[in-house]
């Protein structure tokens, strides 16, 4: 191992090493919030000092089955069965947002929850400030998405993707107020907010209100990478509990490398690489629920083998997790979750499908395959149709520099 490799091993270790501290604090501050609650079905977790609790394991409703890959419609079918799975085993946290699937989403949801009753189930919405003009709008999109999602109220409600600027945005438009309204008329049961800007800017909206629970990013490869663990420990100094989202990194982490996954299956042949980095958020102890995009049946299958009941890494685990994460990052290209928050790209960039194909390829090795996906995107739709306008920077909530790569990509490819 070269001194290079040894300081991305060492970084690597150090990103993982934490959790066993942390996981030995967990109650010690009088915080319930890490409390396990014992019981058949998925492990569930305490909110605090009450008598709620909820799954471990979230169901996160941005990436469900689709009929076809290239349109938002929903297979309605498909993704019903994955809910009624998910509701028999106790999974009965679902969260949705206004622009999922093109507003299809709460749709979907809003039907597919209708059989059950309403206290049988928690039900998450958000707040996307940047689609409001004034704080009538706000009002608006608020009362649509109840009615979108056939119900009188909101479990847990969020800011939706806060950073500096819609922060600033929420407070002109007196979304806090608003929504402080909504709570207090029984329409929201908890007031939160996701987040996706630095630590600096999180401190600024901790520290602006009380606040029931936050959401922010968090797996292995962002601990270090996007500043997770800083959001982490401001959160849980501040007595607020976290929902995760993007603990796969958009599916990233369920794949990863062939080194890295192989480094993982010879320590447990029967776990998966999504298992491995779902016990990874999970063995955090202030960690209140897991949000998982499932996709296949596969994904809610495997991931309640993960949660009945769950387990969190030992240290001999989190060492092997560390060997993979060095592997993984030697082979990692673009950081990219596949939100399509980018999209649409003002002349048509396939900006996501483009950067899976390349982390695809920067993985695999294989670019006759990479060539081959490549050319089947319409030209006008390539990288080098990209004219650096930006407008999709403003949107990245993982602030990559989308017209830098696609320059990079235009000139591999050619």
């Amino acid at each position: 191992m070269d001194r290079r490799d040894f300081l991305k091993s060492a970084l690597a270790l150090a990103a993982l090493a934490p959790l066993a501290k942390l996981h030995a604090k967990a109650g010690a501050d009088g915080d319930k919030s890490s409390d396990i609650v014992s019981g058949p079905g998925v492990t569930r977790r305490r909110y605090k000092n009450t008598a709620m609790t909820l799954p471990l394991l979230g169901f996160g409703c941005m990436r469900l089955p689709r009929l076809s890959p290239e349109k938002p419609d929903i297979d309605a079918a498909a993704a019903a069965e994955m809910i009624d799975t998910a509701m028999r085993a106790g999974l009965n946290y679902f969260d949705t947002a206004y622009m999922y699937h093109n507003g299809l989403s709460e749709r979907f949801l809003g039907k597919a929850l209708k059989k059950y009753p309403r206290d049988s189930y928690y039900l998450a919405d958000k707040m996307p400030v940047w689609f409001a003009k004034g704080p009538g709008d706000v009002e608006r999109i608020f009362n649509e998405q109840l009615k979108r999602c056939q119900t009188e109220y909101f479990d847990f409600y969020l800011l939706h993707s806060l950073d500096e600027n819609h922060w600033s945005e929420a407070q002109k438009l007196r979304a806090c107020e608003f929504l402080e309204k909504m709570k207090r008329e029984g329409k929201i049961r908890k007031l939160g907010f996701s987040f996706h800007d630095k630590p600096e800017v999180l401190k600024k909206i901790v520290g602006a209100r009380s606040w029931d629970f936050a959401q922010i990013q968090l797996n292995y490869l962002d601990w270090e990478l996007y500043r997770s663990r800083e959001q982490y420990e401001i959160l849980t100094g501040a007595g607020i509990p976290l929902i995760v989202m993007e603990p796969l990194r958009g599916g990233a982490l369920a794949t990863l490398s062939p080194e890295a996954a192989g480094i993982l299956k010879k320590a447990d042949p029967n776990s998966s690489c999504a298992a491995w980095a779902l016990r990874y958020v999970g063995s955090l102890p202030n960690v209140l629920c897991i949000l998982s995009g499932m996709s296949l049946p596969e994904h809610v299958e495997d991931n309640l083998r993960t949660f009945t009941p769950f387990k969190p890494l030992s240290d001999d685990e989190r060492k092997v997790l560390g060997e993979a994460l060095v592997a993984y990052r030697k082979r990692l290209a673009i950081p990219c979750t596949a939100c399509r928050y980018c999209m649409p790209c003002p002349v048509g960039v396939e900006i996501p499908k483009i950067f899976g194909l390349y982390n695809q390829y920067k993985i695999s090795g294989n670019r006759w395959l990479f060539s081959n996906n490549y050319r089947a995107i319409d030209e006008d739709s390539r990288a080098s149709a990209c004219i650096g306008c930006g407008a999709c920077l403003k949107k990245c909530p993982q602030k990559l520099d989308i017209p830098a790569f696609m320059k990079q990509i235009a000139g591999e490819f050619n």
